[in-house]
């Protein structure tokens, strides 16, 4: 014992002494090579991983009460997200693609998102669909129809007294989450006439309390009949069957001991933290692991074993855009405070209840969205149902990161993600309007304090980028950019005339020629540390000066 406590002395000793060696002679935190851009966790194992059921309760009595009473005395600070590559990006995974993060997303590219062609058409000649499978659990009653040449797809209702929120949210949200980079469920709006329904015969379907019973012709007559209505169609909630094996939801927290690629705690990934940003803009108050799915996606179907990888899947999204329970004085804190939040209950212990909250505030004047409005919307107070392990640990940076994927959803884009909820004239010009504005708090927030340069690309002897805080306009007081210069001699500072700003809000750097010969021994470390003017901290990109016929090549980006 006493040999360990001097090892781990002098290799402290020799820590202390690199550390400061490398801040002398100027740290290189980068190596010469191109950032981690697809994850290979698609890598393909076998066997599958064995079926996770979450306990329909569990998780909310866990992560509400006995969670923070087993962690009262722990100090674990939420540090970097262990999955960020050195662009200070996430990369391709089998849980995140990025896509409009990476380049602009038509409005046709959103309305089809994660569906494709593969719509639910009940105007096709000769449609008939066949129910053969009922669903009993969950706010959203339905069934589940089979429909030759395109598949399985689960029909949802809107709850009782919300005629057309849920059915609408899920389908938008779907987009919307699709579009920022996660693996979305297929879901549309169908108006179908009640005709082309047929039931399998002898159906039966278990609910939540383990009670089973026939799903009849009476059953399915009384679902119709509480269904959101136009005219003689009925309105419900199309959601296509997920691809590849099932294996119940994603836990937000540790990680799978029996898929092999799952290597990183789940609490620590940034699109699982960054997530929370997502869900306060659309309100998706309801984030919790049961709305989540795992499938196990062969690669192999012929073959006698399972050989595939896991995917993961972000689903039920109804409660978006205003859900509202039973009770009128919980459905106004949905957004605001947990379902049993005990830091609020102290508080309003302490001072008498004298504390205004911003729900009590609130007010269902919001038509068919009832509580749901940009009014007293503070991103970095959201709160879910409860507590979501990954969510609460949820940094600067992965905020930052999720509101430089929100800044991409322009007017254009969120418009036609409400199209596909086919609500009337005045609901789609509300619901669009609202998040426009919550969009724009999230950004005024989380674009101010870290750079938000963006899409770094070297031309030559330019390092160009997008100013995301003026492009969306929440740079209210800029000033003027500036920049200095590290390499050989030290930190230099960097001539005005060499930093442009177009309209475009376009900041680009002209960086000095190079001038060393090809005698040089080894490429020049440059970092270039750039204060766009629009946030409280500045950028630091590290580059490496490989000669007059190489260039610079770009290989780190930081955000202090």
């Amino acid at each position: 014992m006493a040999f360990e406590r001097r090892r781990s002395q002098r290799q402290k000793v020799w820590v202390a002494f690199l550390c400061a060696w490398a801040a002398c002679a100027g740290e290189t935190r980068f190596a010469l090579r191109e950032p981690l851009r697809v994850d290979p966790d698609i890598r393909p194992f076998a066997p599958a991983p064995e079926e996770y059921v979450s306990p329909f309760a569990w998780d909310g009595a866990d992560q509400m009460v006995f969670r923070p009473i087993a962690n009262f005395f722990a100090v674990d600070p939420a540090g970097r997200a262990a999955n960020v590559n050195a662009y200070d990006e996430v990369a391709n995974s089998s849980w995140f693609e990025n896509r409009i993060g990476r380049a602009p997303l038509s409005a046709a590219e959103i309305i089809a998102g994660p569906c494709g062609d593969a719509v639910l058409d009940p105007n096709q000649p000769g449609a008939s669909w066949l129910i053969d499978k009922g669903k009993a659990n969950g706010a959203n009653p339905g069934f589940r129809v089979n429909v030759p040449g395109l598949g399985k797809f689960m029909l949802k209702a809107d709850p009782d007294g919300e005629p057309e929120r849920a059915t609408g949210a899920t389908a938008i949200a779907a987009r919307i989450y699709h579009a920022a980079g996660y693996f979305a469920p297929c879901d549309s709006v169908v108006y179908f006439d009640p005709s082309i329904l047929q039931l399998a015969p002898g159906l039966r379907v278990t609910d939540n309390s383990g009670v089973t019973r026939a799903f009849d012709g009476s059953m399915l007559a009384a679902l119709l009949e509480h269904a959101s209505h136009r005219g003689t169609l009925v309105r419900m909630g199309a959601s296509r069957w997920l691809p590849g094996k099932p294996l119940g939801p994603s836990r937000y927290e540790g990680t799978r001991s029996d898929d092999p690629n799952d290597a990183i705690a789940h609490e620590d990934r940034r699109e699982l933290r960054g997530a929370r940003l997502l869900a306060a803009w659309l309100n998706h108050f309801d984030s919790r692991e049961q709305n989540s799915m795992d499938v196990f996606m062969s690669v192999a179907p012929d073959s006698k074993r399972e050989f595939g990888y896991v995917r993961h899947y972000i689903l039920d999204l109804g409660d978006c855009f205003g859900s509202v329970w039973s009770s009128q004085e919980l459905s106004k804190r949905l957004g605001f405070a947990y379902y049993l939040d005990f830091p609020y209950l102290v508080e309003d212990f302490v001072s008498a209840g004298f504390i205004e909250r911003p729900w009590e505030r609130a007010r269902r004047d919001a038509g068919i969205f009832n509580y749901f409005s940009a009014r007293d919307f503070d991103p970095e107070a959201w709160r879910g149902g409860y507590p979501n392990p990954a969510f609460v640990r949820m940094t600067e940076a992965d905020g930052a990161w999720m509101a430089r994927i929100i800044a991409r959803f322009g007017a254009e884009q969120i418009a036609a993600a409400v199209s596909v909820g086919q609500f009337d004239a005045a609901s789609s010009e509300y619901l669009t309007r609202t998040l426009l504005a919550r969009r724009r708090a999230i950004l005024q927030r989380y674009l101010t304090r870290l750079s938000p340069w963006a899409d770094l690309q070297l031309n030559a002897n330019q390092l160009c980028g997008v100013d995301l805080a003026r492009a969306t306009g929440v740079a209210s007081s800029a000033r003027p950019p500036s920049a200095r210069v590290r390499g050989a001699a030290g930190w230099q500072p960097v001539s005005n005339t060499a930093i442009s700003l177009d309209t475009n809000h376009q900041l680009c750097l002209r960086l000095t020629p190079h001038a060393r010969g090809s005698s040089a021994k080894a490429p020049e470390y440059v970092v270039l540390e750039v204060d766009t003017g629009s946030a409280r901290s500045v950028l630091r990109a590290h580059l490496y000066d490989l000669g007059p016929s190489q260039g610079y090549r770009l290989v780190g980006i930081e955000r202090d």
